[in-house]
């Protein structure tokens, strides 16, 4: 049996879709795009500290005691 479509669901499936149009599907245009858009807002970027880095499990440790 088939569940209904969530019709917020849908809509974030669209606009994905769309965002993937626009940039022919390449996710390097897709990410470049995001951080201009993220930068000319004036929101925070991530920026990793060196090639390779790693995610810190001291909060994972955190959580486990």
């Amino acid at each position: 049996m088939k569940q209904p479509l969530d019709p917020i669901i849908e809509e974030i499936h669209e606009t994905r879709r769309e965002i993937a149009r626009r940039f022919g599907g390449d996710i390097h245009r897709i990410s470049e795009d995001a951080r201009r858009r993220q930068s000319e807002e004036g929101r925070p970027l991530w920026q990793p500290t060196k090639a390779g880095h790693e995610w810190d499990e001291t909060a994972e440790s955190h959580r486990e005691g």
